[in-house]
């Protein structure tokens, strides 16, 4: 990024600063707004005890000064010196730079107030991340280069700056219609901007004032992305509403080009190895492949060797490049169901760094050997070259392992398939002692036809291939760590805490709803979670049990500092296994380079400097791709449900809110709404001890975990709404609870002593009509 012009950041004072009285001079009047930050034109006259024709002569002098740029204004009455900006403020996210950085601008401010590049805030938990169109509360920092840069704090919600909508033209105006199912205001565009719009084009629009006092404001279009009917309109729209950065600069891209094929010069030959890369179906990268074997060391009769192989990316992705610039920016790729947004061009991520069947491949590979119980004694770090003996998809190994294999895994079952297998059984036993939090969850698949449009929504089978490979991958990522934290080299851990006291006593009072015991002293551990799970899998309560728990844990995050891995009870754990796609991976390899003496191109000084910002910087990455790929998924899920309006399907409650109850169907894994006002005539009472809506006279009940039959009442793409109807009978009233107290409610019906709608206010005099 161009170095800018250096900031100014101001301090407000606690107290007004003390000044001569009289007219300021215009370096005293610049003095004064540069201590207090700002000012309006009041709080100036008052701090100089200005009256009468001194204040008049204050308002021209400012009025010259804005006009010279020299002061900017702060909201409607304030003022600041140009380009200040206060230590801490509300900014909006306006624009994205050509490295792909979010620019924000103060909201309050005028044309003088500078783009700042956005960065997380240093040490906090970081929130869903912010993209184009949000609201942020920042810090302005400055920096030793002099720019400045603003920490984010929170994310306050969307912007009235800027929306992404969908035009709809009707014969006397045009309107953008926010795809946010949110927001429920519309933009009026001008007959003349609009004149080349079409009807259904994306937009992303810039706000304006209202036209009419309680009409919709005007818009001016900023640019046309897409087709609302484009078969990729719903990642065209998630990309663009959570800001992912997207392509490659023409040096990232040129860098790429240039990376040549590896050799063995400074590599061990792993080439004799009989790796596979086991994965979905439709990969297109392969960051891993595995290998085992018994343990030849007598002294560890019944134990097993196992190789890990992951694709060296540090040989390619250096510090200072263009493409680690990116890389860092990016965090993560991002996986939508029609498409890829990848951290590295294609160069890399689908050709040197992806581990292809029958070609030579840089590889950084991990030695583990375990013992008959399945503990971990040892491992190795080598820098090879590999080749992969085979592509697999996860349900070729499995049918090849039960038995059925096919032409190409045929071979493998014996020397390659078997051994994988035999190696993963020991593993188990040690991964049974360490007990791992064991929620069950449904995955769901989006099958994308050639046509672009949704052609099917399925359940992802859960394969033991799926947890050999997690297994094989979880120790690697152990070994990783440990060694790091060995040889004293910074590292960046993933981390996951244990779940708070609240959390834990809300999960308490609702157990007690079930009559299941939760001692509330005793500590969470996740093998205590296991048994709560394992005593209610069969009962009437797994699945809200199941749902309940989920929502007991913490998020996981990155962090320089390590707390442990709560889910996978773990002391130490990093990521190491996908640094294509992942860019802690990357550090990680990097600092396993630098400890271990495999290279130059190892972790650099630099890097350790912002090693704390890397790990906040990466965290709000995989928030923002978390919640682009949801929002992409509802879009295509809602489009697949469109011509299905009207129909019944079978669901399950899995939130319970205050304004409604939201239901998962059992088929599609669509999540929809269905509104608190069409469950009866009476009030609902939203009890978050039991996680129940309760009717208030009734005491009829919709408890979360239910099993319910609705009907699809509307499906809209572009928001990824659906809404459905109830068709079940509510549960009946606990008994054992105690029944709701009624309140008092003024009822809106004037035939049933109410008062009536409408009319004239109580205490306002009724005049004639003119």
């Amino acid at each position: 990024m161009a170095k800018r012009p250096p900031i100014k950041t101001t301090t407000r004072t606690p107290r007004t600063p003390r000044h001569p009285q009289g007219l300021p001079d215009r370096d005293t009047l610049l003095r004064f707004l540069r201590e207090a930050g700002e000012a309006d034109k009041a709080d100036i006259a008052k701090a100089f005890g200005l009256k009468g024709s001194d204040r008049r002569a204050l308002r021209e002098m400012m009025r010259g000064l804005e006009a010279e740029g020299v002061l900017g204004k702060r909201g409607r009455r304030g003022f600041s010196e140009a380009g200040a900006l206060p230590p801490v403020g509300v900014a909006d996210v306006v624009e994205r730079d050509p490295d792909g950085d979010l620019l924000v601008r103060l909201t309050k401010a005028g044309a003088d107030a500078p783009l700042v590049r956005l960065a997380p805030d240093r040490g906090k938990a970081v929130e869903a991340a912010p993209g184009l169109g949000d609201r942020v509360l920042v810090r302005f920092e400055p920096l030793e280069n002099g720019e400045t840069e603003a920490r984010l704090i929170k994310r306050l919600g969307q912007s009235a700056h800027r929306v992404l909508g969908v035009i709809r033209k009707a014969r006397r105006e045009i309107r953008v219609e926010p795809v946010d199912r949110k927001s429920k205001d519309s933009l009026l565009i001008s007959e003349h901007d609009g004149r080349d719009l079409r009807d259904g084009d994306l937009v992303l629009a810039q706000v304006g004032s209202a036209e009419r006092r309680y009409g919709p404001k005007l818009g001016k279009i900023l640019e046309v992305v897409g087709r609302e009917d484009e078969p990729r309109a719903a990642s065209l729209i998630a990309i663009h509403s959570h800001g992912i950065p997207t392509g490659f600069s023409e040096q990232a891209e040129a860098e790429a080009e240039a990376a040549e094929e590896p050799t063995l010069q400074g590599r061990e030959d792993l080439r004799d190895f009989p790796f596979v890369t086991i994965d979905p179906a439709d990969a297109r990268d392969h960051d891993d492949a595995v290998f085992a074997h018994p343990d030849p060391d007598p002294k560890n009769v019944g134990g097993w060797v196992v190789w890990v192989a992951i694709a060296d990316v540090a040989a390619y992705v250096r510090h200072g490049m263009a493409l680690d610039e990116i890389a860092r920016d990016k965090g993560n790729s991002v996986y939508f169901p029609d498409r890829v947004e990848p951290m590295l061009p294609e160069r890399l991520s689908n050709g040197l760094c992806s581990l292809r069947e029958g070609e030579n491949r840089a590889t950084m590979a991990v030695r583990m050997v375990f013992n008959a119980a399945g503990k971990k004694v040892s491992h190795r770090f080598v820098r090879g070259l590999m080749r992969s003996a085979a592509k697999l998809s996860y349900e070729q190994a499995q049918a090849a392992i039960d038995g059925q294999p096919d032409d190409k895994t045929g071979p493998l079952v014996e020397g390659v398939l078997k051994p994988l297998w035999t190696a993963y059984g020991v593993m188990l036993k040690g991964r049974n002692a360490r007990s791992p939090l064991a929620i069950e969850s449904d995955e769901r698949r989006v099958v994308i036809g050639e046509d672009g449009q949704v052609a099917s929504i399925t359940k992802r089978p859960s394969l033991e291939a799926h947890r050999l490979i997690e297994e094989m991958m979880i120790q690697a990522n152990v070994s990783a760590a440990e060694t790091l934290e060995q040889r004293r080299t910074p590292l960046i851990y993933r981390i996951h805490d244990t779940p708070s006291p609240e959390k834990i006593m809300a999960l308490t009072d609702f157990l007690g709803t079930l009559d299941i015991p939760w001692t509330k002293g005793e500590a969470p551990t996740t093998r205590r979670f296991n048994k709560l799970l394992d005593d209610t899998r069969e009962g009437p309560h797994a699945d809200i049990v199941n749902e309940v728990v989920l929502r007991t844990q913490m998020q996981a995050q990155y962090n320089a500092e390590n707390i442990g891995h709560f889910g996978l009870n773990l002391a130490k754990y990093a990521h190491f296994t996908s640094p294509i796609r992942r860019y802690a991976d990357l550090i990680v390899h990097r600092g396993l380079i630098r400890a271990l003496g495999l290279g130059s191109d190892g972790l650099t000084d630099d890097d350790i400097k912002k090693i704390k910002e890397t790990a906040e910087t990466i965290t709000h990455a995989e928030r923002r791709a978390m919640a682009a790929e949801r929002d992409a998924t509802d879009r295509y899920v809602a489009s697949f449900l469109a011509d299905k309006v009207g129909a019944e399907f079978e669901g399950r409650i899995t939130g319970v809110t205050r304004f409604g109850l939201f239901v998962r169907l059992t088929d599609t894994g669509a999540d929809g709404l269905v509104p608190v006002s069409s469950l009866g005539g009476e009030f609902f009472i939203h009890d978050d001890r039991t996680h129940s809506l309760i009717g208030e006279r009734s005491g009829s009940r919709w408890p979360l975990g239910m099993t319910v039959q609705v009907r699809l009442r509307e499906a809209t793409p572009v928001t990824g709404g659906l809404l459905f109807e109830m068709l079940s009978e509510a549960m009946p009233p606990d008994k054992t609870a105690p029944r709701p107290r009624l309140g008092v409610r003024r009822r809106m019906d004037p035939g049933r002593g109410g008062p009536k709608r409408g009319g004239v206010p109580k205490g306002v005099r009724k005049g004639k009509r003119r």
